[in-house]
C-alpha cells in the first residue's frame, strides 16, 4: 500500500498534537492519562501513515531471502542463545561492588542472551554487510569501487567482505579512531583516508562524485537491516514465545532488523526495546521530535553507540517495530561489562548496553516473561578492557 498522499498533508495536525501531549505530560490530573495515551498513539499512527511503505520498510521476503543467503555464507556463524541464566546474575554476599549495579531481582525473569560478540568479525556487523554487498553485486554485475565511513565495527566488517576482492575500497575514518582499528582495517586490504569528524559524510560525498565510487551506508541501508533480522529469526527459533527483545541502538540498523523480523514474522505481542547511551541519545531524541535529528555532541564510552545522527530509514523502523528507546549512562554500561566478565563474556562497552538497560531495572514489566537480550559484540583488546576495569574500580 502507498500512502504517498499523506505527505502533503500540513503538518500543523502534528504540531497540535504534540502541544497537547506535551502540556499533557506536564500531569494536570491523573484522570488526563487515558487521554494522554490516546493523544500519543493517534500521533505515532499519523507520523505511521506519512511513511512510504513500499520504499522505505523492509519486508519479510527480503528478511527470509536474506537469512536463507547467509545461512549458506561461510562468513556469517549462526550465534547461540544461552538460556535460563538470570541466576548468573543474582545477588550474593559474597560478590564484590559490581553486585551494586544489580538493581533489578531477576529471580521471577527467564533470561536468554544472544551471543552476537561469538560473531564473525566480533560483532553482529557482518550479517549486514554480507547481504549490502551481495545486493551491490547483483547491481553493478561485480563490486564497483566501494566508500563507506566507520570508526568501528562496522568498518571492520567490511574490510572482511571486501578487502581481498580486489575491488579498490575505502573506509572513512574520524582521526580520534584507534590506531589499532585503523591499522586493522588496512591490514586486511582496505584503503583507511583519516578526517576530522564534522568531514566523514563530505569526505565519501567527494569520493562518490569525483572518484566514481559506491557508497555503502555503514546502518541506514535496507539490505543491512533485512541482514541484521536473520538473528531475529534465529532467536524465534530458539525461543518462539519470547516476551521481550532488548537490543542496543546506534545508528539503529540492528534493533530496526530484530524488530522488523520479530513482528512481521506474526509475533507482534513481543516488545521490542532500543537502548542507547544517554550522552548519545539519538533515536530518543528522534522519537521525542517525532522525525530524524542530528546530535553532534553525542558521546559515550560504547563509542559504536555514538554516531552523530539518526539514520531516516533506521528511524522509521523503530518508529514501526520498536516499543520504546531506553536510556543507560556509561557507568552503567561499563559496570555490566565488569559483571559479564567476570562471569567468563567478554563484551566490549556497546555490546554491553542492553543487558545494562535489564540488570538496572529500566526494562519495563519483565516479571514472569522470557527476556532476551543481545551482547551485541565483542571486540575489545586486553589493554582496552584493563583501562576499563581500573576506571571502574
Amino acid at each position: 500500500m502507498n500512502l504517498k498522499f499523506w505527505q502533503n498533508l500540513s503538518s500543523e495536525p502534528f504540531q497540535a498534537l504534540s502541544k497537547l501531549e506535551d502540556l499533557l505530560h506536564c500531569g494536570i490530573s491523573q484522570s488526563c492519562q487515558q487521554l494522554n495515551n490516546f493523544v500519543s498513539s493517534l500521533a505515532l499512527g499519523l507520523e505511521k501513515l506519512n511513511m512510504d511503505l513500499d520504499t522505505a520498510i523492509v519486508n519479510l521476503d527480503q528478511i527470509h531471502e536474506a537469512y536463507a543467503y547467509l545461512k549458506t555464507s561461510p562468513h556469517v556463524v549462526r550465534t547461540p542463545v544461552l538460556p535460563h541464566i538470570q541466576n548468573l546474575f543474582q545477588r550474593s554476599d559474597k560478590e564484590d561492588e559490581v553486585d551494586d549495579l544489580l538493581v533489578k531481582d531477576l529471580s521471577k525473569v527467564d533470561l536468554y542472551l544472544k551471543m552476537e560478540n561469538m560473531q564473525t568479525t566480533g560483532s553482529f556487523k557482518i550479517r549486514g554487510v554480507i547481504n549490502q554487498m551481495r545486493k551491490v553485486q547483483e547491481k553493478y554485475g561485480k563490486l564497483p569501487k566501494l566508500v563507506t565511513m566507520s570508526a568501528g565495527n562496522y568498518g571492520k566488517a567490511f574490510a572482511h567482505a571486501v578487502g581481498n576482492s580486489g575491488t579498490k575500497s575505502v573506509c572513512v575514518m574520524p582521526k580520534t579512531a584507534p590506531q589499532n582499528r585503523s591499522k586493522l582495517i588496512e591490514k586486511m586490504g582496505v584503503e583507511v583516508r583519516k578526517t576530522p569528524t564534522s568531514e566523514l559524510q563530505s569526505e565519501v560525498d567527494r569520493l562518490v562524485a569525483e572518484e566514481d565510487f559506491v557508497f555503502c551506508h555503514p546502518f541506514d541501508d535496507v539490505n543491512l537491516i533485512a541482514g541484521y533480522a536473520s538473528s531475529a529469526l534465529e532467536v524465534l527459533e530458539d525461543v518462539p514465545d519470547a516476551d521481550v527483545v532488548v537490543v542496543c541502538c546506534g545508528g539503529g540498523g540492528l534493533v530496526s532488523g530484530v524488530g522488523a523480523g520479530i513482528s512481521l514474522s506474526g509475533h507482534r505481542r513481543c516488545r521490542v526495546y532500543a537502548v542507547e547511551p544517554d550522552g548519545a541519545s539519538t533515536m530518543f531524541e528522534s522519537f521525542k521530535a517525532r522525525r530524524p535529528i542530528t546530535l553532534p555532541e553525542a558521546k559515550s564510552v560504547a563509542a559504536g553507540l555514538a554516531p552523530p545522527y539518526a539514520g531516516t530509514i533506521c528511524y522509521r523502523h523503530c518508529r514501526w517495530f520498536v516499543e520504546d528507546i531506553l536510556l543507560v549512562s556509561d557507568a552503567e554500561i561499563l559496570r555490566t561489562m565488569r559483571l559479564l566478565f567476570q562471569r567468563g563474556i567478554k563484551a566490549e562497552p556497546s555490546g554491553c548496553a542492553a543487558l545494562a538497560a535489564v540488570l538496572s531495572g529500566k526494562v519495563p514489566d519483565i516479571e514472569g516473561k522470557k527476556v532476551v537480550v543481545y551482547i551485541s559484540g565483542g571486540n575489545v583488546t586486553c589493554s582496552e578492557l584493563a583501562f576499563y576495569m581500573k576506571e571502574e574500580v
